[in-house]
């Protein structure tokens, strides 16, 4: 393996593995305060299409980095879709019928 193949596979191990956090925190509090529906959507979206280039291009570092990312960036943005529906119709019950089923 040549030195810059390394050096991709690092930053993509770096920058990919910077996601575990997030995803951890939001599994194990429901706590999706700070989380941006839009951003997480345009960068999954992003993260797809360089997944795509790296494929087309055989570039591995690319296409592991990008597999990985999609998968954890795809993991935060399901869970804060699923969260906010949840926190929207427990709000919605709570004005029906005035006790708080929110958490």
């Amino acid at each position: 393996m040549d030195t810059m193949t390394i050096i991709g596979l690092l930053a993509a191990f770096s920058t990919t593995f910077s996601f575990v956090p997030q995803v951890w925190a939001i599994i194990k509090t429901r706590n999706i305060d700070g989380i941006s529906l839009s951003m997480y959507t345009v960068f999954t979206s992003g993260v797809f299409m360089w997944l795509v280039y790296g494929i087309l291009a055989k570039d591995m570092p690319i296409i592991i980095a990008n597999a990985i990312t999609f998968s954890l960036a795809f993991t935060v943005l399901c869970l804060t879709i699923r969260l906010k529906r949840k926190l929207e119709r427990n709000t919605a019950l709570d004005d029906v019928s005035g006790v708080s089923l929110a958490q």
